[in-house]
């Protein structure tokens, strides 16, 4: 009976944190990318900033799907303030370039950034140019 306690426990904490972190990434401005792959379109919601006249989108999971789909074909679209526009998807990986996007993330995200840093290497970032098409 103590068992099934605290893995109910266990199991209650766990979706309460997968709900707060769904809220947390929700918060703040969302864009909806939509990337393509032989089995069709798919939609990964992301945060967004701007820097130098361009869009930034950036993943710090290398193993991500949605990266994934960009590497093999970078010609993306992205609906942002309800509008959709086309892109070509430019990854940019210098260190200088991902420390600025980084920053401008957590300039804008602030304490929902800090959150989600927490468990990720930001060295690790991938920071992603849209380039209008």
């Amino acid at each position: 009976m103590r068992l099934g306690r605290i893995l109910g426990g266990i199991a209650a904490l766990a979706v309460a944190l997968g709900i707060f972190y769904v809220v947390l990434a929700e918060s703040g401005e969302v864009v909806v990318l939509e990337t393509r792959d032989a089995a069709g379109a798919h939609e990964t919601r992301l945060w967004v900033v701007d820097d130098g006249g361009a869009a930034w989108l950036r993943t710090g999971d290398p193993s991500s799907p949605w990266l994934a789909r960009v590497r093999a074909n970078p010609d993306v679209a992205v609906t942002r303030g309800g509008e959709r526009r086309e892109y070509r998807a430019v990854l940019v990986e210098d260190a200088a370039t991902r420390d600025r996007i980084n920053a401008l993330t957590l300039a804008k995200y602030g304490w929902r950034e800090r959150a989600l840093r927490s468990g990720m290497d930001p060295t690790g970032v991938t920071p992603i140019r849209l380039d209008p098409r």
